[in-house]
């Protein structure tokens, strides 16, 4: 495909937002959903003068509870599907959410909630199919089939590996793991009603989602997505399109993803994903990577693309080795890939993580694709004159005071060693206790478009609020917002900071 220039991009308004994931809501049920907490963070950003609201991957998430470890690029994550809400739109009875178990309010217990809720979610299916009004039967079809080009995957692979007892695909039946149709044709049949409860599930999802953008939207506040550049071994994606994966026979990665030694570890991260057929999906058009950007814009005002430099070169891993150390840089689809999907979906609203190791092809494909690009504060100060402090920024940037694996700012501070911490109240002109707030402040005067605040750093709280420890699968992705725990003073703060630096 010839290379063809990027629309002219006009410069979009500068805005401020909030970086919190929909699980680490306050609430009585154990987890974060997309409930009456939800409206009242929204109502409080809104106060704020925030008008970005940024969530981790909404799918459902695989080992470790990691939202970028997803089992399916286009699902939604049912642990968000909010009690509350079935209540309200009749589709539980009306005891059915009152015995809710004793869950912390500090951290999600994500198997206690796990096993809870799908004992909901059945009694909502049943309740649903003796119930429900015309409408809702009808929307429901509607659902299935607008989104059936990923949902009968989906379904198909929830149900048999629920059969399976969480079974890993490649263990199942041969010819049901080698996508046989079959044998698929026969699990369809023996499966039909746990087929059309996870149909119901999704549908649920995307109605309470839509509900939420609406709510966004209305308060002039736009969302920031999340799609991670690669999926669990263990997903749908990989059952039911195998061949756009550099897989074995026995459907094992031959080669995994993660980045070099850098930053957060001494031997890399070996993220264990299978690896794209880029040969592969560049004959077809790049389509299945057109379809996931669509899907996700369903949730979403904007994506943010993970791990971009992997689309110029990516880490690849030998499966047998224990670390990421002994690997080696291979080519990514380029800028052919963004070609495509321009021409499919129009101007790309992406923000590029460009972070890691960056080499001047990773800056030249953002560049030429036209997307924004990332800055993160903590990373600034481990030099003199880093290029991410703020002096050094254009524009065409997104400014973070830390992301979901950063540490918190307050814990970052207090764990660097002591010439960084100098060069931090140096360059900020500030006193330890006011680093936090003092970041947030750099971050919202800088030229950046976009400014992104974790909430953890707006309430300045310390290592125990650290959202991911990247490298480490024990205890990541639970923290939880206490109950009140935003006020009207830092929003009043924050609003204050939006109109004098121009993002209100």
């Amino acid at each position: 495909m010839p290379h063809t220039s990027p629309p002219v991009r006009h410069d979009p308004e500068r805005a401020a937002g909030v970086l919190l994931h929909p699980t680490s809501l306050p609430g009585r049920y154990g987890v974060g959903d997309l409930g009456d907490e939800l409206i009242a963070f929204l109502d409080w950003a809104e106060s704020a003068g925030m008008r970005l609201w940024q969530v981790l991957p909404l799918n459902p998430p695989g080992f470790g509870n990691s939202p970028y470890g997803c089992v399916s690029s286009f699902a939604g994550n049912p642990l968000l599907i909010a009690p509350q809400r079935l209540l309200q739109h009749h589709l539980l009875p009306p005891r059915a959410a009152n015995a809710v178990p004793r869950f912390p309010d500090d951290h999600v217990d994500f198997d206690g909630v796990a096993h809870w809720k799908a004992r909901l979610l059945h009694t909502s299916w049943d309740h649903f199919q003796r119930h429900a009004t015309p409408e809702q039967r009808e929307d429901l079809s509607r659902f299935s089939i607008a989104e059936h080009e990923w949902l009968d995957d989906w379904v198909l692979y929830a149900a048999i590996k629920e059969h399976a007892r969480g079974a890993p695909w490649w263990t199942w039946d041969r010819d049901v793991a080698d996508h046989d149709p079959s044998a698929l044709d026969a699990a369809r049949r023996t499966l039909a009603d746990d087929l059309a409860f996870h149909t119901y599930v999704q549908w649920l999802f995307a109605t309470q989602w839509t509900s939420v953008r609406e709510a966004a939207r209305a308060r002039g506040i736009r969302i920031i997505g999340d799609v991670p550049i690669y999926v669990a071994t263990d997903s749908a994606d990989v059952w039911s399109h195998r061949e756009l994966f550099q897989l074995d026979e026995d459907g094992q990665p031959s080669v995994v993803a993660g980045v070099p030694p850098d930053y957060f570890s001494a031997t890399g991260q070996r993220w264990g994903n299978p690896l794209y057929r880029w040969d592969v999906m560049s004959e077809r058009g790049f389509d299945w990577w057109i379809a996931r950007v669509r899907a996700n814009l369903r949730y979403a005002d904007l994506i943010r693309l993970d791990h971009f430099r992997g689309f110029a070169a990516y880490w690849e891993i030998p499966a047998s080795e224990p670390t990421a150390v002994h690997g080696r840089w291979m080519p990514g689809p380029g800028r052919a890939l963004f070609d495509a999907m321009r021409s499919d979906l129009g101007d790309l609203p992406l923000i590029a993580e460009d972070l890691g190791f960056i080499t001047p092809e990773v800056v030249e494909l953002r560049k030429s694709t036209g997307l924004p690009g990332m800055k993160i504060l903590q990373f600034g100060f481990s030099q003199v004159d880093s290029p991410h402090l703020p002096h050094h920024y254009d524009c065409t940037t997104v400014v973070y005071t830390g992301t979901h694996d950063n540490d918190t700012a307050r814990g970052w501070f207090d764990a660097a060693e002591p010439e960084e911490q100098r060069l931090v109240l140096d360059y900020l002109g500030t006193s330890a206790d006011e680093v936090p707030w003092t970041l947030i402040h750099a971050a919202y005067m800088s030229v950046a478009q976009m400014a992104i605040v974790p909430v953890q750093d707006i309430l300045a709280l310390g290592t125990e609020a650290r959202m991911n420890r990247p490298g480490d699968g024990e205890d990541n992705w639970s923290w939880r917002l206490g109950p009140a725990a935003l006020t009207r003073e830092q929003a009043a703060r924050l609003r204050r900071w939006a109109e004098v630096s121009g993002r209100v």
